[in-house]
């Protein structure tokens, strides 16, 4: 297959073109290389594949409708990975138009590249956070998710549906994918596990909200990487059985599907900071906060539905996946 990765120089992105290349696929990465946080790593992630003889890649913008619309006539995709995206809950409540731009405006120009052009399956980045205010749990697909407390959430939110419009009027198979507090080797420096580590080595105080109370459910970057290629290799179909007087959330009478890729298993954020720092033999010194804007007390992520329809589950634990990162941390920083 000839695969299409946007955000290639991302977290996910990078570690999924790797992934897809060592089963054979050819893939194509684009990526803008913005500077929301330290682009060296963007350049460093990039380097264990650009040199890869089935890899190419190309520096350009989703938000960019005239370059996207080019990249699709160039080339020939058999299916498309969209990861590029703004991330960041905090960032979106000072933000929120770098939200509507590349989360928003920037995905259609995606849909409008699959739609033009036959795309046999489009998948993409949603997120736990569009549960928003839902408190019931674990989180399942098959509930309603109208109230997102974040500009993020609200943006993937709006993906699923313009999503579902494109499957409904084109008959575009696509899938969303509701990630699950990701980490692990090569993550992002804005996410806890890379701040903390950073901070505990340097002898700083740790900043912990909601007084470490709440719970996430941490999910390996290999476990991400595994669900997207197995949900990838088979298209979206639509939902024979769906009824409008009691409509299914998570699918459709459209090709139109979403999952939950999470581990299952929540873990306390004080706990989560035992782990970093059983891995790294220092203790961590603390500042207790209360519950930031935007922020949601917990995530749990019911996964039946992915467990029944690709026989996959997230297996790395928590123990397991930190000392990864910390041991990559060490290495990276030549600590």
């Amino acid at each position: 297959m000839t695969i299409l990765v946007t955000g290639s120089a991302g977290f996910i992105g990078s570690a999924l073109c790797i992934k897809l290349l060592d089963l054979g696929d050819k893939v194509v990465g684009i990526d803008n290389h913005n500077d929301y946080y330290d682009p060296a790593l963007k350049e460093k992630r990039l380097a264990r594949h650009i040199g890869h003889p089935n890899y190419t890649h190309i520096r350009m913008d989703i938000e960019n409708e005239n370059a996207v619309k080019s990249l699709f006539k160039d080339y020939s995709f058999d299916g498309v990975v969209n990861l590029a995206a703004q991330a960041g809950v905090r960032y979106s409540i000072e933000n929120p138009l770098a939200y509507v731009k590349t989360n928003i405006v920037g995905f259609t120009h995606i849909l409008e590249g699959c739609r033009h052009n036959r795309i046999k399956h489009l998948v993409y980045a949603s997120s736990s956070s569009v549960y928003g205010a839902n408190t019931k749990m674990p989180f399942s697909i098959h509930d309603n998710v109208d109230h997102p407390l974040s500009l993020y959430a609200a943006s993937k939110k709006t993906n699923e549906l313009l999503a579902h419009t494109y499957s409904h009027l084109y008959n575009l198979p696509t899938t969303g994918l509701r990630f699950f507090t990701v980490y692990g080797p090569w993550g992002r420096p804005d996410m806890a596990l890379y701040k903390f580590t950073k901070a505990i080595l340097a002898s700083e105080l740790i900043q912990v909200f909601n007084y470490g109370k709440h719970r996430r459910d941490f999910t390996y970057i290999d476990d991400i990487v595994e669900g997207v290629v197995r949900i990838l290799r088979k298209p979206a179909k639509g939902n024979s059985n769906w009824d409008s007087d009691n409509p299914d959330s998570s699918s459709s009478k459209a090709p139109w599907r979403v999952y939950n890729i999470g581990n299952n298993n929540p873990v306390e954020l004080l706990d989560y900071i035992e782990e970093i720092e059983n891995s790294l033999k220092i203790k961590a010194k603390k500042e207790l906060l209360p519950l930031q804007p935007g922020d949601v007390p917990d995530t749990f992520a019911d996964v039946e539905d992915l467990i029944k329809d690709f026989n996959f589950k997230p297996q790395t634990s928590v123990q397991q996946g930190v000392k990864n990162f910390v041991d990559w941390f060490k290495k990276y920083h030549n600590l």
